[in-house]
């Protein structure tokens, strides 16, 4: 079912090798007439200029897509390759640089040259390749990614459910964003907060039981569509659903006036990407902050899929859109079955503001105590944390006492920012129908995106990316500093850390570095 390797003209497709599934088992070839989609992701027209510090203001969708967007050389080459191969063009996306292909998977694998097998694995069955990938020679230059030939799970919501009555007390999200000092004067009116969803669902009843019991208007949301997925809650509030529901509603419950987009998308490698292009080019919601509670270790994501979610963020940064995503659940191993230390991705990137988790104890608006999340020993997990392995070290980070990667280079680290995260301090929200307390590092990628919306509402204006300005001297007040606390791997300690990060947001001094800060007076 595959084309022998090595034929004339074909160059292997850079980055494009995947491993085989782990803990799966190969039952037999995939079906050759079965019909598939796949995502081809292409290069940009012109490579981006200096997005930080700024040059100009951000650019709109549309001046990104005619600017940076897919080139009409590019296209016309695929739609020949498609061609070429039986392949029908179903969709093609300038600003997302993306063309959609179908075709039975007999001539995708001629196409690439792949072999496609069926695993079995103990979350289902799935299609699976291993190795690279090929392609024409013409069109290596062009092709910078190829995504859904492979439908395996790419990654697992950061979401942690309370077992057990605690003895430190939960909250509800606004009283969080009390003890933080979130601004008060803005209500995320005008504001679009993006929220990447790969399974489960909300139910509306839940979402207006929930706002009704804080006395709120129930948020205006929009559930999207990508690649066929949708809002299908299972009625399980341990299942996606207790993921999709506890992002609303705690970023609703921060910003209750701005409206939210929440995007379904398949969990494969291919729907996680798709879902964030399609958010940051969506040009009806017009999203100004992302907020991702998904993600895996970084040895679980080829080289390309990551090189192209990346890249995406990086498009976004041009175009002032702020990416926030949970570090994990997991500890500095991010559940890696032989004990290494790993970190999780998306929140490696460096153009993603990675979220860490703290356990908080307040009253009212008085932080009490405030230390890294860390309940492994119970098995109620902690604050994913640590060095990229598949990521440099940026240069906002150079001052930052980032630790050598576990290879001993120097990488990213990882998280940005911090927020209330242990499940025994967590979150009152109502998951299919039931109250119930939630906690994760999922619970503070959505209350740091309701906390941009209202410096957005603010500011008038964009804060877009947040690491180079996060890390400058004029923000090391907007910070609690969370120096107690470990995450199995790693210490917290003074300044910046890998399980807190710069630590939780002093909301108020947070919007004044940004220079919304003179017009608090009314607070």
């Amino acid at each position: 079912m595959t084309a022998p390797k090595g034929s004339p003209r074909r160059l292997r497709l850079t980055l494009s090798e995947r491993a085989p599934l782990a803990d799966g088992r190969k039952i037999g070839p995939a079906d050759p007439q079965e019909r598939i989609e796949v995502t081809v992701v292409l290069r940009r027209r012109a490579e981006l200029g200096r997005f930080f510090p700024r040059e100009g203001p951000p650019l709109s969708r549309e001046a990104f897509a005619g600017a940076h967007g897919a080139g009409s050389a590019d296209l016309a080459s695929l739609r020949r390759f498609a061609a070429e191969f039986g392949l029908q063009v179903v969709s093609e996306h300038v600003g997302r640089r993306a063309v959609v292909l179908s075709g039975t998977v007999a001539a995708f694998s001629r196409a690439f040259e792949v072999e496609l097998n069926r695993y079995q694995h103990p979350a289902g069955s799935f299609r699976c390749r291993t190795g690279a990938l090929t392609i024409p020679a013409e069109l290596a230059a062009v092709i910078e990614g190829v995504f859904g030939l492979d439908n395996r799970p790419q990654a697992k919501p950061h979401f942690r459910i309370r077992r057990a009555a605690a003895g430190t007390a939960a909250f509800a999200p606004p009283l969080v964003a009390q003890a933080y000092d979130f601004p008060t004067q803005q209500d995320g009116s005008g504001q679009t907060i993006a929220i990447l969803e790969l399974g489960g669902g909300y139910h509306p009843s839940d979402l207006d039981a929930f706002f009704t019991g804080l006395r709120l208007a129930t948020p205006a949301v929009t559930a999207v569509s990508v690649d066929g997925a949708k809002n299908a809650p299972s009625g399980d509030p341990s299942s996606a659903d207790g993921e999709v529901e506890l992002d609303i509603e705690v970023a609703g419950a921060v910003a209750p006036k701005a409206r939210i987009g929440v995007y379904f998308a398949p969990n494969t490698d291919r729907g996680f990407l798709d879902a964030l292009t399609t958010a940051i080019h969506d040009t009806t919601l017009r999203p100004g902050v992302i907020s991702i509670s998904w993600g895996g270790p970084e040895n679980t994501w080829t080289q390309a899929a990551m090189q192209s979610f990346d890249a995406a963020c990086q498009d976004a940064a041009t175009m002032g859109i702020t990416i926030l995503a949970a570090s994990g659940d997991n500890g500095a191993t991010d559940g890696d079955p032989n004990g290494k230390l790993t970190v999780d991705f998306p929140a490696s990137s460096p153009h993603v503001t990675g979220c860490g988790g703290t356990k908080l104890v307040a009253s009212g608006a008085s932080i009490q105590t405030e230390t890294a999340w860390n309940e492994l020993t119970t098995n109620e997990g902690a604050t994913g944390g640590g060095v990229s392995q598949a990521f440099g070290l940026p240069d906002w980070q150079q001052r930052a006492g980032v630790p050598a990667a576990p290879t001993g280079k120097a990488g990213r680290g990882v998280p940005d920012v911090a927020g209330d995260a242990d499940p025994a301090s967590g979150y009152n929200v109502v998951v299919d129908g039931s109250a119930t307390v939630i906690g994760g590092t999922s619970a503070v990628a959505p209350l740091w995106a309701g906390l941009i919306a209202l410096v957005n509402q603010r500011l008038s204006q964009p804060a877009g990316f947040l690491n180079p300005q996060l890390y400058s001297p004029a923000f090391t007040a907007a910070f609690h500093d969370i120096t107690l606390g470990s995450n199995g791997g790693y210490n917290a300690g003074a300044g910046w850390d890998p399980c807190t990060g710069l630590g939780s947001p002093d909301g108020a001094k947070l919007l004044a570095a940004f220079g919304g800060g003179a017009l608090l007076t009314a607070r």
